[in-house]
């Protein structure tokens, strides 16, 4: 049994415990789900997380209704086999967050997947967004020999959604292990701000705040509008891209915040980043968990182990033992040091 109120108390615990679940055919209750959160419970994003990870696995599941604290999960016959699916979400929640839980399910199945997420938030606050999976967490995946590729169809803001998100994940036959220790040399270094529908002004508002904060000069900023469709929304993206690896710091509208206050709230994060010399950040590194304990295991030096990369260890311990993560802090500036063992269940991609 998995008591969700433990660790962050949040979504992170429930993602994966369904996806071990079904990775190591483990039955799983969870109680006590977003315990720590304002409105406790399964949102909308969640039950249809929770139900894509069953549809994948072939499973049997119980509880996943809105507003649940506890659900039951029967996982089914592995590997699974892969295919074609659509998940919808019909609001602004994350479909980020929906890929999270099924993508380590089809990296291990016995075929190719393609998958879209639709009328779903593709750029939402409290999760990771496109534009993160895309330039930094895939290329972590793709050094570790996987092959996913995710690409934004449609963009989806708060609060009217219509995002959609196409990602096509092949088997993962032949992990690498993961050794990434140091950041290399800075390679370029870019503020981006979007916006869809409203004033373009908004967008040089954003940069603005994010200049007064990081001191880069205009020639480091560009502006766009997009053209595909979707709701009113905005963001701006301060990327770091180093020879071994890529943050991206997002920053997203929020009530009573102008703009310029947007984009130093995005910038702030990143210098946060830039003040350590360790390659991963706060978000990448409960991402790289699953993926390094499913396949060939590595090393990694992160900027700090957050409440949701522990909770995140601590999950993995109970699917696949403890100490398959192990966490060191290192002095000064240096941050963590976290190992990860290669734990993959028998029974998935031979």
């Amino acid at each position: 049994m998995i008591d969700g109120s433990e660790g962050e108390g949040g979504g992170q615990i429930l993602r994966s415990s369904m996806s071990l679940s079904a990775l190591t055919g483990t039955p799983v209750k969870i109680i006590n789900i977003r315990a720590g959160r304002p409105k406790p419970g399964l949102a909308a994003q969640h039950v249809v997380s929770v139900t894509a990870a069953a549809r994948v696995s072939g499973g049997k599941l119980t509880g996943a209704v809105l507003g649940s604290r506890e659900l039951v999960f029967e996982p089914g016959p592995r590997p699974v086999p892969g295919g074609v699916y659509e998940f919808e979400i019909g609001t602004a929640g994350s479909g980020c967050l929906v890929l999270q839980t099924v993508l380590p399910i089809l990296l291990c199945a016995a075929g190719p997947s393609r998958v879209r997420i639709v009328k779903c938030g593709t750029h939402n606050p409290m999760s990771p967004p496109a534009d993160f999976l895309q330039q930094t967490f895939l290329p972590q995946l793709a050094a570790m020999g996987a092959r996913v590729s995710l690409v934004v169809e449609r963009h989806g803001f708060f609060p009217s959604g219509g995002g959609v998100l196409a990602v096509n994940v092949e088997p993962w036959a032949a992990p690498v292990p993961l050794n990434l220790v140091e950041r290399g040399a800075l390679a370029d270094r870019h503020l981006a701000a979007t916006v869809s529908g409203g004033s373009q002004a908004v967008a040089g508002r954003m940069l603005a705040g994010a200049r007064a904060v990081l001191g880069w000069k205009s020639g480091d900023c560009s502006e766009a509008r997009l053209k595909d469709g979707s709701g009113a929304g905005s963001f701006l993206l301060a990327t770091a891209r180093f020879a071994h690896v890529t943050e991206v710091a997002t920053g997203l509208p929020d009530r009573g915040v102008p703009p310029e206050g947007v984009g130093e709230g995005a910038a702030r994060d990143l210098a946060a980043y830039l003040a350590s010399d360790a390659p991963v950040g706060e978000h990448l590194a409960d991402q790289l968990l699953l993926p390094l304990a499913l396949g060939a295991g590595g090393v990694f030096r992160a900027t700090m182990a957050s409440s949701h990369t522990t909770t995140n260890m601590d999950t993995l311990a109970r699917f696949l033992g403890a100490g398959v993560a192990t966490c060191e802090p290192l002095p000064g500036t240096a941050g963590v040091r976290i190992t990860v063992l290669p734990a993959r269940p028998a029974g998935l991609v031979e």
